[in-house]
């Protein structure tokens, strides 16, 4: 297992009073902006990336988003141009390029393998399809959203690879002289892997390609099933999913006692935290999401951090003329929740704290969590193996996180599924009974 260090590196003075107004953190005004308290953040950001590599995380991640003050990762590929001059060892993983909404993949491929040079082979790279709010910032029609990620991917791949100079003429991009100079520092390309939020046909193609798929915070239950649907499709194309296919993201919080990390992860849901990242009409505009990813994000909790649950918020939301003591932070149930005094659950699954005057010391004591199980190009991967007890976890949602890092690890999917109908139950939590190397049985292991 690998474990890297990731925050949103959000932009941490803007009153929470206008976040809840707008009810949402996209298409908050930039007038809010001040350049001095920018600039601070920027560079308190990148100090901490440091940190962590100095702390002994395997990676340090980074994403983008655009027009909020949620991320301040408008251009992703300059911190990670910067962070691999200023590292020495830990991975750069990038959760990802949203490429549709970039609309320049031969631009995207000198960039990344620019970064790979600088930081002699620590790229990570990882594709998106952009945030639903992205179409809208950057005038991307979402009905195309698909089909420009998937061609932009293949032409990155062939810039990479396929000696230059070549002319293109695609769909949705068109080049009359490819031959990037600057080629990966990673042959034949930098390891890649496929964050998402429960679109279960990116699930199909990044298994289709042997990419791993990385859970950003998505509720285990719908997530453990888009895991499944990896690993049938993974058979289909002769080979076994494992643990080197599958990362999540978890929201952590760490301090050096249970009450601290109450107090200091009141921050995590600060204006309604990632719950109302945007509204619903920017979040999901039409074209964008297909009917059975709506249907996917339709069951999960209203946030992605473990340890509260749907219904501890829910219980703590009331209407908009409730009195003071609570607030609703976003649009429609799913997204309320009460103000961050009032919910005290939130111990250890945390982000930092984005209120003016949080001490330094505390602000660097926060942890947000990406466990990765990155695969490269050239990972091996054994033979379809024969169908054993499929470890379900679909239902773990409010328990806690279940390892997933074990040995030995049971087939997901069709076969596994099969396999645990076989012997009676489909949450069969033991392991399969099989050969040890002298001749004996390995005993069981609980979780």
């Amino acid at each position: 297992m690998h474990v890297a260090y990731f925050t949103e590196r959000p932009y941490r003075w803007v009153p929470e009073d206008d976040v809840i107004r707008n009810k949402a953190f996209f298409a908050l005004p930039n007038s809010l902006f001040d350049h001095v308290r920018g600039a601070e953040d920027y560079n308190y950001d990148l100090d901490e990336y440091v940190y962590a590599e100095e702390l002994g995380f395997d990676g340090v991640a980074l994403n983008e988003h655009h027009g909020n003050p949620f991320c301040m990762g408008n251009v992703m590929n300059v911190e990670a141009a910067i962070l691999a001059r200023i590292t020495q060892r830990v991975k750069i993983i990038l959760i990802g390029n949203p490429l549709p909404v970039i609309k320049h993949p031969l631009r995207m491929a000198e960039e990344l393998a620019t970064i790979d040079l600088i930081s002699r082979g620590r790229l990570v790279a990882g594709w998106v399809r952009g945030a639903g709010s992205e179409q809208f910032f950057n005038n991307a029609n979402p009905a195309y959203n698909r089909e420009m990620f998937e061609e932009a991917y293949e032409f990155i791949q062939m810039a990479w690879t396929k000696p230059g100079p070549w002319r293109y003429e695609g769909k949705h991009f068109h080049y009359r002289h490819v031959n990037p100079w600057a080629l990966p520092y990673q042959k034949p390309v930098p390891p890649t892997m496929i964050p998402g939020v429960l679109s279960p046909e990116t699930v199909r193609w990044a298994a289709a390609k042997s990419l791993p798929y990385i859970g950003l915070g998505t509720s285990l239950g719908p997530t453990a099933d888009l895991w499944d649907i990896y690993a049938d499709v993974a058979a289909e194309n002769g080979y076994q999913a494992g643990p080197e296919n599958f990362g999540y993201l978890i929201p952590t919080f760490v301090a050096d006692t249970d009450e601290k990390a109450q107090e200091l992860g009141k921050g995590f849901i600060y204006g309604g935290g990632q719950t109302v990242f945007s509204r619903p009409e920017h979040t999901l505009p039409p074209g964008y999401n297909s009917k059975d990813a709506i249907r996917r994000l339709s069951k999960q909790p209203g946030g992605s951090w473990l340890g509260v649950n749907r219904n501890k918020l829910m219980q703590a939301a009331t209407d908009d003329d409730a009195p003071s003591t609570t607030r609703r932070c976003g649009p429609g149930p799913r997204a309320s929740c009460a103000r961050a005094s009032e919910l005290p659950h939130v111990a250890r699954f945390a982000r930092h704290d984005h209120r003016e005057g949080q001490d330094d010391d505390q602000r660097a004591a926060a942890r947000h969590v990406r466990l990765l199980r990155p695969a490269g190009p050239g990972a091996q991967r054994g033979p379809p193996a024969q169908p054993r007890a499929a470890r379900q976890v679909r239902d773990a949602g409010d328990q806690g996180l279940r390892r997933i890092d074990r040995p030995h690890q049971p087939l997901r999917g069709k076969a596994g599924r099969e396999q645990a109908a076989h012997r009676g139950s489909a949450r069969h939590r033991g392991r399969s009974r099989r050969p040890a190397p002298d001749g004996g049985l390995r005993p069981r292991h609980h979780t």
